[in-house]
């Protein structure tokens, strides 16, 4: 069926809702391009573009940069290790596409370990679908915070004189990048940007975001640089993750209740025993198809709020449009349905004959002209979003990764559910073993309860939920899977060096904080 959409009709992305298109991300291509935007100050630059043999960068291309860095003298022993140094190029420095086949595999850009990153990419190859957009949203919900990034990430480049800052203690890494861009000219052009007119949509979890960096920033004199942008790299799409999916829940609400003030009290059941057949798996499972079954409301709620839009003629520009949008679409004066009736007949008049009659009976209980037309819509584009939101979720939540909360097996028996990869576990819990005392961070040590009730508090991921009222009447395999899953848990905290319990005495059961700071 030819449902023809116009331009307008057919786009679902909104920056006032979220950012990302639905499409496979990369989070090293989001970093890279989040960089920029620091850079710019929320501003997206246009690459210029490059004529003749400059157009691409390959390894080749690199090779030659540091060749003609030993001869001024920046450099020694390339010309005598061409292939220990290709090896570490290939591996250190730069991301690519297609890693390990000979006959694909390009450079996608540099890797993203310090603020200039991005100046050396391959744009084709380094989209990041504006993940990037909405990860600079979040930070900006404290720009103290995004400065204080900013200048960890800018640390060995003097901004002013463009050159490296040797007084400044940088790893190989982050220097070799800093060699290969000094020479580089920038090569953007300006061009406009409309986000720092734009809030996020779920100001608390923005937050949460802000928070999140800032206590990992205070490690940043105790941690090798490359393990503090890894631990960043998880976190930023741990919360990517979990700002889509309590998105897919509240937006609905928003739409109902006509107001972006609108919350839900979103909790997830997450499997640490990486059991496919486990009890707590099930459980979690049936949470990841909970999520799965929400998706088309919030793909509707998301037309719903376009179509507002429209009707008012305001653009996605400004997050005082939305509330007039989602106040409109609560209180419809009567002209809004004469509008929409009227576009409901343009898109009707398209459609054959044997069409009209598979979408009268599509429509038969739509009360009004509107529902009608949004209904249209989603037959035109309601599948493609949402098997393209659940791959964005995927992608995300890190799926199969050990930096991810999401897990699938291969057979149709072992589902999505929600998992907890030991390298997320590993940044949660240095984030978690921070104490603030309202002006200076310090660690401190945890039970294990106290540390699965910090990650409940302040994630929403339950692993231990027989406190919780959803399970207060729960029956005895529930009470056997949280049991197993908090032993799975204890066995996790062992494996990433957190947690020893070789004494009897309950009081030495602890999280010991790996680096001690004092405040």
């Amino acid at each position: 069926m030819a449902i023809k959409l116009n331009k307008e009709e057919s786009i679902f992305r909104n920056e006032l809702i979220f950012t990302a298109d639905a499409k496979a991300v990369n989070i090293d291509n989001t970093l890279v391009n989040l960089f920029m935007l620091l850079k710019h100050n929320g501003i997206r630059p246009k690459q210029r573009a490059r004529a003749g043999s400059n157009s691409f960068i390959d390894l080749e291309t690199l090779k030659r940069v540091f060749s003609k860095l030993e001869e001024e003298g920046s450099i020694t022993g390339f010309n005598n290790n061409p292939e220990a140094a290709v090896l570490w190029m290939r591996s250190n420095l730069v991301n690519m596409v297609y890693r390990g086949n000979l006959d694909k595999e390009k450079i996608s850009s540099l890797r993203p370990i310090h603020l200039e990153s991005y100046r050396v990419r391959n744009a084709t190859n380094t989209r990041d679908y504006n993940t990037a957009d909405q990860v600079y949203l979040m930070l900006g919900a404290n720009p103290t915070v995004r400065d204080d990034l900013k200048s960890f990430l800018m640390e060995g480049w003097d901004q002013t004189t463009s050159k490296i800052n040797l007084g400044n203690e940088l790893d190989v890494d982050s220097l070799g990048l800093l060699h290969i861009i000094k020479n580089v000219k920038p090569g953007f052009l300006d061009s406009s940007s409309s986000l720092n007119q734009i809030r996020p949509l779920l100001n608390e979890q923005a937050e949460l975001y802000c928070d999140d960096v800032r206590r990992l920033l205070v490690y940043k004199k105790k941690l090798p640089r490359n393990v503090l942008i890894e631990y960043l790299k998880t976190i930023t799409s741990f919360h990517l993750s979990i700002y889509i999916q309590k998105l897919i829940f509240t937006l609905p609400q928003m739409v109902e209740n006509g107001t972006d003030t609108s919350r839900v009290d979103w909790s997830i059941v997450v499997d640490a025993t990486d059991d496919f057949e486990s009890r707590i798996a099930k459980m979690s499972a049936e949470e990841a198809e909970n999520l799965g079954n929400n998706v088309n409301d919030y793909i509707k709620s998301t037309f719903q709020v376009n179509a507002a839009l429209r009707r008012l003629r305001l653009e996605k520009t400004n997050s005082e449009h939305l509330g007039k949008a989602l106040e409109l679409l609560k209180n419809k004066p009567q002209e809004f349905e004469i509008y929409f009736e009227t576009q409901w007949d343009i898109l009707y008049s398209t459609l054959d004959d044997d069409d009209k009659e598979l979408i009268q009976d599509l429509v038969k209980y739509e009360e009004t002209y509107f529902d009608r037309y949004i209904e249209l819509i989603l037959k035109a584009r309601g599948n493609y979003q949402f098997r393209y939101h659940m791959q964005l979720i995927d992608n995300l939540s890190q799926k199969n990764n050990e930096r991810g909360i999401m897990g699938q097996g291969r057979s149709k028996k072992h589902p999505r559910r929600y998992v907890l990869g030991t390298r997320l576990l590993e940044t949660l819990v240095q984030i978690l073993v921070l104490e603030s005392d309202g002006k200076d961070f310090h660690t401190k040590s945890l039970s294990i309860e106290e540390l699965i009730q910090k990650i409940r508090d302040r994630y929403g991921l339950i692993i231990n939920g027989l406190s919780e009222d959803r399970f207060k009447d729960a029956d005895l395999n529930t009470h056997l899977a949280f049991k197993e899953n908090v032993e799975a848990f204890k066995l996790k905290l062992r494996q990433i060096g957190f947690y020893n319990d070789l004494s009897d005495a309950y009081i030495l059961q602890r999280i010991r904080p790996r680096y001690e700071l004092n405040a």
